[in-house]
């Protein structure tokens, strides 16, 4: 037989049997006289170690004889159609055909008032409702729906909770340094359980990857017989009313489920009263409880068990990618190395771009996996930088060979650096990280901005530009808030991120004569402490290396200073961006480049605008486009074109 069956014959058996006290009270108020017929008899069992429903839900919240009894009275007539005319008999009353209190304490055995209050089981889990009538004994009883599913041993989600719950799967296995967290979580556990301590301490996972601390939680909560369910904290109700019957339920739904709790608090930004949210949640929910968090935090009274979880290491994650290709991995000619130089990626990241690639039909099985682990590093920084797609190549840049070489070497460190610092064994030696910064200095439309995109199209690494407007506040602490979660966010994977006008964030620090000295100077040392331990890229422009404070200016790994270009540097410029295009003569273009002493961007913004107006009239180019599109730039510049250009047409 199995369980189910076994399950349905032994919730019908309890319920005749309560079915039977109802027929003796009927009997009791008629004053019939009669051989009394014997209870049915109800046979416990255990199917693969799991008993009854109805016995495991009296074990899970406590409930006597009597309270279990009750929750069956109430869940009768939904389950049993003779219920409700047995009310109504039992009552003495045809106008009441449902279950209550009274009903209960008259007709059930060892009957006790303590069962009626909001803080006993019944209640307080919400396993029975309460709904109309004349007061606390004569309010019809109802099972919950979701207990009654669950009685008869179907497993859903209460539909409450079911747009934000989810199931976690247990993982096939854990890497060698997350298997060792999950063990020691669930010793802590179960030393907790031996010592009947009135709750397991809650486990706050610290650290930057998600996914491992999901598989850690899920293995250790296997290994004390429990499932994991997860939850955002984003969605905790932030009002103590709501929140008292949102945790209630939640912590009934974990006890059926016989799961523990992980509460995802990743990228939660905590307001005062979402912070109150989450300490109110941590003390009061009752069930098995994980934290994710970023960095640790106060959670309140309850007992709290820290755990930093690191993504795997190096060699766990080398053998990560070897099992997930299988024979794969032969065909990306020893370029297995580059991917693990260049992405810091999770066990399931790993899988499932390996699973990714076997799925796909690509022709360059390696150009396709570096692309597969790109879109799995990709962090959520669109609120704070949006991305640039960049498609600027060597040869679009135009800037002096020392500069050229300068822009090559950071490319270099950039992919060597994992294994001068791993393998060379120079991050034993250092405390700073793997982060690669560099400032780009030089007046407006040098080409910095291209010099980024050439970087990040050479790495294959996306580009996000920094809105400082959304980092930078007015409020005291916010501005170091803001960029602590960029920073995170962009640390969680491989990217780039360009700082425009940096110096408005590192600037110097100056000498105290207010309160808004002492705040620039400790959001200034903020970042200073930041970059010794950050872990990407990134790229600063300024008009001026000056404006940098020279503590910042040690720190960083390369400067560049972009000149403005010379005649050459012009000519090359106006060529590249003109294209094939225009009806210009080579003598033209040497003189546009002689005598317009424009930087690269702005080049492009008068060839842009030339372009518009002949394709206004579907024509190529002509000279005078360009003119037009001189005085425009020139005007936006505050300055005056040059007089040798103010002719009908260049000569």
């Amino acid at each position: 037989m199995s369980w189910y069956a076994a399950n349905d014959r032994h919730l019908d058996a309890s319920l005749a049997r309560v079915r039977r006290r109802l027929e003796r009270q009927v009997a009791r108020l008629s004053g019939a006289v009669g051989e009394e017929r014997a209870e049915p008899a109800v046979e416990s069992f255990e199917i693969d170690g799991h008993p009854p429903a109805l016995e495991a839900l009296g074990a899970t919240f406590g409930l006597s004889a009597f309270e279990r009894d009750v929750l069956l009275l109430a869940a009768g007539p939904d389950l049993d159609p003779r219920f409700g005319g047995l009310c109504a008999a039992a009552h003495g009353d045809p106008g009441r055909p449902w279950p209550t209190f009274a009903l209960a304490l008259s007709a059930l055995e060892e009957p006790f008032w303590g069962a009626l209050a909001p803080q006993a089981a019944l209640r307080h889990w919400r396993l029975i409702e309460l709904g109309a009538g004349e007061g606390l004994l004569y309010a019809s009883l109802r099972a919950d729906e979701r207990v009654l599913h669950h009685l008869r041993g179907l497993e859903v989600l209460d539909e409450r909770l079911a747009p934000l719950v989810e199931r976690v799967p247990v993982p096939a296995a854990l890497v060698p340094s997350q298997a060792r967290l999950a063990e020691r979580l669930a010793t802590a556990w179960a030393r907790a359980a031996e010592e009947q301590a009135e709750r397991l301490p809650a486990a706050e996972l610290a650290g930057l990857e998600i996914e491992g601390k999901r598989e850690i939680a899920a293995a250790a909560a296997r290994a004390i017989g429990l499932s994991l369910v997860e939850l955002p904290a984003a969605v905790l109700p932030t009002t103590a009313g709501e929140a008292d019957g949102f945790v209630r339920l939640l912590g009934r739904e974990a006890a059926l489920l016989r799961a523990a709790l992980f509460l995802d608090a990743m990228d939660l930004d905590l307001d005062a009263a979402r912070e109150a949210a989450l300490v109110r949640f941590v003390d009061s929910f009752r069930g098995v409880l994980v934290i994710a968090v970023r960095e640790r935090r106060r959670l309140g009274r309850r007992t709290v068990l820290p755990l930093d979880v690191e993504r795997p290491t190096t060699p766990e994650q080398e053998a990560l990618w070897r099992a997930a290709l299988g024979g794969t991995a032969e065909r990306l000619n020893g370029r297995l190395g580059a991917l693990l130089s260049q992405f810091d990626l999770g066990a399931g990241a790993i899988r499932s771009a390996a699973a990714e690639i076997a799925a796909g039909e690509a022709d360059e099985l390696a150009p396709a996996l570096w692309d597969a682990c790109l879109r799995r590093a990709r962090p959520r920084l669109e609120a704070l930088a949006p991305r640039i797609r960049a498609a600027a190549t060597w040869d679009d840049l135009v800037l002096p060979e020392p500069q050229r070489q300068i822009l090559a070497q950071i490319a270099v460190h950039v992919r060597r650096r994992s294994t001068v610092y791993d393998d060379w064994g120079f991050a034993a030696r250092s405390s700073r990280g793997l982060g690669v910064s560099a400032l780009f200095s030089g007046p407006s439309g040098t080409g910095k901005t291209m010099a980024a995109e050439v970087l990040a199209n050479e790495l294959g690494l996306d580009l996000f530009r920094i809105d400082l407007s959304s980092v930078v506040s007015k409020y005291i602490g916010e501005t170091e808030k803001n960029l602590a979660q960029l920073l995170a966010r962009a640390e969680q994977s491989e990217v780039i991120l360009l700082f425009d006008e940096a110096d408005s964030l590192f600037g110097k620090r100056t000498d105290i004569k207010d309160s808004n000295d002492r705040f620039a100077n400790a959001q200034t040392n903020y970042l200073l402490q930041r970059l010794e331990s950050w872990d990407g890229i990134a790229l600063l422009t300024s008009n001026s290396r000056s404006r940098f404070d020279p503590a910042f200016m040690r720190r960083l790994d390369a400067i560049l200073d972009f000149p403005l270009p010379g005649p050459e540097e012009r000519r090359l410029l106006w060529s590249s961006h003109l294209g094939e295009s225009h009806r210009l003569p080579p003598s033209e273009i040497s003189k546009l480049a002689a005598l317009v002493d424009l930087g690269g961007g702005h080049i492009r913004n008068v060839v842009l605008a030339a372009a518009v107006l002949a394709q206004s009239e579907a024509r190529p180019i002509a000279s005078a486009d360009i003119l037009l599109g001189l005085q425009a730039e020139y005007r936006k510049l505050g300055r005056q074109v040059p007089l040798e250009l103010k002719r009908p047409r260049l000569e």
